[in-house]
């Protein structure tokens, strides 16, 4: 079996370069900490992908080698630079004055990703009051080999939803929750980030995905719960008994 266009698959892997084995993305947090990639608040989960679209992309050579796999699939996929991260363009490559980067200049190194005129490049020299910026990618001219495990195909609404919104939100996969009935799918979004800076392009997304790949779907709705925080923080006053006097019984003569 073989991977039509379109179609939503989960697959597992670890890139590195070919030339000299360095490894610089995976979906497996083991192997993240195994080559120092390991970032604390990264989310590491198995990749969406769809297979010939855009919207959840890969490089050109490893989406046309997932097309021709099956689930349970276990490779290794050599995407050469002209279906990968291109050649290398030595048109690319400036050196300007190091006095340029301003009060970065004390603080960069060789091997630095900086931006400089709204280009982000790598700093490949420094010397004589000048500094060497590559604006190739930095995997460009380089054969890529991914260590691939096709985990899943996503063949039910129920699977392709839950995999959008892992993709999507910034959350635990835990925290997220949603329910679909007959042509309406109701979607909860986390309490952590309803003040989140781009939430509604995050919604905007994750509709047109879920229209897009469960057709069936007619309607879709974000349940947004807010807590008022002072008033479940107040204690309810509790009244003290009353303390009834002594009786005093009066002295006769």
């Amino acid at each position: 079996m073989t991977f039509d266009k379109g179609s939503l698959i989960l697959v597992d892997y670890t890139a590195k370069v070919k030339d000299d084995d360095e490894v610089f993305d995976t979906t497996i947090e083991a192997d993240a900490k195994k080559y120092s990639l390991h970032e604390e608040n990264a989310k590491y989960h198995p990749k969406l992908v769809s297979i010939g679209e855009t919207s959840y992309p890969v490089l050109k050579g490893f989406d046309e080698a997932l097309a021709k796999t099956s689930v349970g699939d276990k490779l290794t996929v050599e995407v050469t630079p002209d279906k990968g991260f291109g050649a290398r363009d030595s048109g690319k490559v400036r050196m300007i004055p190091l006095r340029k980067l301003g009060e970065d200049a004390e603080k960069v190194s060789v091997g630095d990703s900086i931006e400089v005129d709204n280009k982000r490049g790598i700093i490949r020299y420094i010397g004589s009051g000048r500094v060497q910026i590559d604006y190739n990618h930095r995997y460009a001219g380089k054969t890529i080999l991914f260590d691939v495990n096709v985990l899943k195909s996503l063949d039910s609404p129920n699977d392709k939803v839950d995999a959008i919104l892992k993709e999507r939100l910034p959350v635990e996969d835990a925290k997220i929750a949603f329910d679909l009935k007959d042509k309406e799918g109701s979607i909860t979004i986390p309490e952590e980030i309803l003040r989140a800076d781009g939430l509604q392009i995050m919604k905007h997304f994750i509709q047109m995905d879920i229209f897009k790949f469960v057709n069936t779907l007619e309607k879709i709705s974000f349940v947004e719960t807010h807590i008022n925080k002072l008033a479940t923080s107040k204690k309810p006053e509790t009244k003290k008994p009353e303390t009834k006097k002594p009786e005093t019984k009066e002295k006769t003569a």
